[in-house]
């Protein structure tokens, strides 16, 4: 499958790399005087270059393109003719003033799988503003629900909207490639940043429908879900420990030596452990004050009870487990030759497996020879005549 990348930053870029990790030929569309500003992205640096680029362009080639212009377009449409997939994440109404709407773009291919990532989608009174992932967040309810309560709702430090706006960008890609293959014909994949911060809410919606309940921000833990919270060892570290399920509650009762709070009336089942939770952190946070780390975490995996640390980034670096299943993966920046590692390729295909091939082109217009001389055919003198009047 051939994916033109069109739009900058997140949302359509984290798409793109989940097609491209899956094998798909992902060509990205930049402009040639304003290149995607990712690239100047992440808070790491070694020798100027920055690390947001290297994973969210990794498995794609760069070509620079002037969507503005009418030589411009003509070009565009030609790649379209040659494609299965667009990705893009402009404002709606972006493509139709540059004459590429749906309309177009399917009469030049009529299998064209078009996918739009928006504020808040194609339609609707608010569908020409502007949208960014935390504003999604926040307007989603999503943000409500974070924290503690009484204070400021905090972010998660990512930009979880425009993720989950490109997971489900994905997932609709997929969904319309397999009714192509029955139809013959593409279509529309419509995604709201807003409306993939609303699709993971749970029963936020009902609960509000059907009892009136205003889910609200509970801290460390889910409100009437216990025990399933943080608890700090004796070594100044943290612990989850998630119990909840009827069975494991009871091992962990064991693992303390405490047998009969599985059998106590306030802790026997699933809706007595949450509304008496408070009462059960507090007994489980002291007997784990006085465990140590890695001596309590394996205590609790020898009982059978579902635990484990909270991890920096350099712990993760060093897990086993994610070494093991490849998690950890080597991106070869093609500017220095060297590698950086970044993370794997999921989910796992046991058949046809995903893997990191290249890490982002290191400048924009890296592949257009390979893409617009082998693809469609400019020579050299007609890709030198585009590019000194800056369509590509």
């Amino acid at each position: 499958m051939r994916v033109l990348e069109l739009g900058t930053l997140i949302a359509g870029p984290f798409a793109g790399r989940l097609l491209g990790d899956m094998g798909a030929d992902v060509i990205k569309v930049e402009d040639p005087k304003r290149p995607d500003p990712l690239r100047t992205w992440g808070q790491g640096e070694r020798d100027g270059h920055r690390f947001f680029w290297t994973v969210h362009a990794r498995n794609k080639r760069c070509i620079t393109l002037d969507l503005r212009s009418p030589d411009g377009q003509d070009l565009f449409r030609r790649l379209v003719a040659e494609s299965d997939v667009i990705v893009e994440n402009f404002r709606p109404g972006t493509l139709e003033k540059w004459g590429l709407g749906y309309d177009v773009l399917s009469e030049v291919n009529p299998g064209i799988v078009l996918a739009r990532v928006s504020g808040y989608g194609q339609t609707g009174p608010k569908a020409t503003q502007a949208g960014y992932a935390s504003v999604a967040e926040a307007e989603s309810g999503l943000r409500h629900l974070n924290g503690y309560p009484g204070q400021a709702p905090p972010r998660l430090a990512l930009s979880l909207g425009d993720t989950l706006g490109g997971m489900f960008a994905v997932q609709g890609v997929l969904a319309a490639l397999l009714s192509r293959e029955r139809t013959g014909r593409g279509q529309i994949v419509d995604v709201a940043l807003t409306e993939a911060c609303l699709a993971v809410q749970e029963s936020v919606i009902p609960d509000y429908d059907a009892a009136g309940v205003v889910r609200g921000p509970s801290g460390t833990r889910l409100e009437g879900i216990a025990p399933s919270n943080l608890y700090r060892t004796s070594d100044d570290m943290w612990i989850v420990i998630a119990a909840n399920q009827d069975t494991v509650f009871r091992r962990l009762c064991a693992a303390m030596d405490r047998p009969e709070l599985a059998d106590d009336a306030q802790f026997a089942d699933h809706l007595a452990r949450g509304v008496n939770q408070d009462e059960l952190d507090e007994i489980i946070g002291a007997w784990a004050a006085k465990w140590p780390l890695a001596e309590l975490l394996e205590h609790l995996s020898a009982a059978g009870v579902v635990a484990g640390p909270v991890n920096t980034v350099a712990e993760v670096v060093a897990d086993e487990q994610f070494q093991a299943r490849d998690m950890l993966v080597p991106h070869r920046d093609e500017r220095t030759g060297d590698d950086v590692l970044g993370p794997g390729v999921v989910p796992r295909l046991t058949g046809t497996p995903g893997s990191v091939r290249r890490a982002g082109p290191p400048i924009a217009g890296y592949d257009n020879a390979a893409v617009y001389g082998d693809l469609l055919g400019v020579t050299d003198g007609e890709r030198a005549d585009l590019r000194e009047r800056g369509v590509i």
